[in-house]
This record gives structure tokens, sequence and C-alpha cells, in this order.
């Protein structure tokens, strides 16, 4: 059963107003079609019904907030009061027409006091209540019988055959990661073998040029000495053998 929290109040209201109507005991006062409903507001309410309006909307509150004195109500109904250069204020709304519907909703029997307890104000009654229950079930009309889903039965398992699963998704994860570790080690070797090798070249490449740039340094050195020996034998005055010959 659907409960004023589950329902559009606005919904609530005009139903209430319109279920109220046909009650003897609720009816508007003499003043009430030439009366604002607080200082607040500048003219007349526009709805002719406002008086069933407010009731309803009275009994909802009292439903939802009550205890609740006329004070508060009051506080809940006001509204800001245009003043015009000056700046906006808050005013409360009537009290007499607050406490007046309350008075006709406690005859009917839908509102009744506290005098008891920390709170005291009006409460409501299970008349009133249940009127704003079933309109609210109204409202949100007959639910769809859902249907129910069939649980399948699970046969349990043995902790035995828990155990053996669990080895075995550790034993098809370790050969995973053992064949890809035996994958990646030729992968490691080739590399290594590939770096030596051209390190080995750069070591033969280099020794080849240091030892032609050594025999080069030799052949240098061996032709400057025989000419250094041939400026000094000239210079001695002594022969070469070639020009021995050659006399």
């Amino acid at each position: 059963m659907a409960t004023v929290y589950d329902v559009d109040a606005r919904e609530l209201i005009e139903q209430t107003a319109e279920q109220l109507k046909k009650e003897e005991k609720i009816k508007p006062p003499a003043w009430a079609s030439f009366v604002k409903t607080g200082v607040h507001k500048q003219r007349l309410p526009v709805n002719k019904d406002w008086w069933y309006v407010r009731s309803a909307a009275l009994l909802r509150s009292v439903y939802m907030l009550g205890p609740i004195g006329v004070s508060k109500l009051r506080t809940k109904y006001g509204g800001k009061k245009d003043r015009g250069h000056k700046p906006e204020k808050v005013f409360k709304g009537s009290g007499s027409i607050i406490r007046t519907a309350l008075q006709q909703l406690g005859q009917a029997g839908y509102v009744k006091k506290q005098l008891k307890g920390q709170r005291k104000g009006r409460i409501i009654t299970p008349e009133g209540k249940s009127l704003l229950d079933s309109l609210a079930t109204q409202i949100m009309g007959p639910k769809e019988p859902t249907k129910k889903k069939k649980k399948k039965k699970t046969k349990k398992k043995s902790k035995s055959s828990d155990k053996k699963e669990k080895k075995k998704d550790k034993e098809s994860k370790t050969g995973k990661k053992q064949g890809s570790d035996k994958k990646k080690k030729p992968e490691k070797k080739q590399k290594k073998e590939q770096a030596d090798k051209k390190s080995e070249t750069k070591n033969k490449s280099d020794k080849s040029k240091s030892s032609d740039k050594d025999t080069e340094k030799k052949k240098k050195d061996k032709a400057e000495k025989k000419d250094k020996k041939k400026q000094a034998d000239k210079k001695s005055g002594k022969k070469t053998k070639k020009e021995s010959k050659k006399a």
C-alpha cells in the first residue's frame, strides 16, 4: 500500500480537496470570499475552492510533521512581501485561516490535539491516515505482479575437488611462465653473441690499423737513418761502395 511519501504532493492535495468537499463539517466561512491568505499577499486567491485546497494541504502537513501547532504552520504558509524600493521581508501566513481549518478537520475526525509529551499540537487520526493512504494508492495505481526468477540449483563441491582445481590452476600458470622464460633465454643469448661478434670485429680492425701504422713508422725510421749515414759519410770524405766501384 502506497503512502503520502510515495506520491506527488500536488496530485494528492487535489484529490483530497475533492474528497473534503463531500464532508458536511468542512465548509468555507462567510469571510472566505473576500480575505487574503496572509499579509505578504497582494490579492485574493484566484481559485474559488481554495478553502478545501488549504485544508487538504494542512491535513497532509499534519500527517508528515505532526504533532505541530498553529505558529509553525503559519511560518510554513508565510512568504516574502514586496515592499517597493525597500528590501523584501518575510511575514507569517494568516493564523485565523489555519486555526479554523484545523478545527473543522478535527470535527470531521481527521485531526486531533495532543496535549501530553514534549511536543504538543495537532496529530493525524487513523481515519485521516487511511484517507490519505487510500488516495495515494489510487494515484500510484495497481502494481504489476513480478515474476519470481527460479534459482538454479548448484551442486556443492567437496573440499578435495576445490583443492585439485586450485592446484591445476597454479600448475597451468607456472607452466606458462616457464615457457615464456625459455623463449626469452635464447633471444638473450643471440643478442649477446651478436654483441660479442661486433666487439671482436672492431678489435681486429683496430689491431690491423695499429700494426700498419707501426710498419710504416719503422720504414720511415730506417729511411731516415740511411739518409743520415750518407750525409755523415760525405762530410768525412769516405766513399761509399757504389762510388768505389765506379772509380
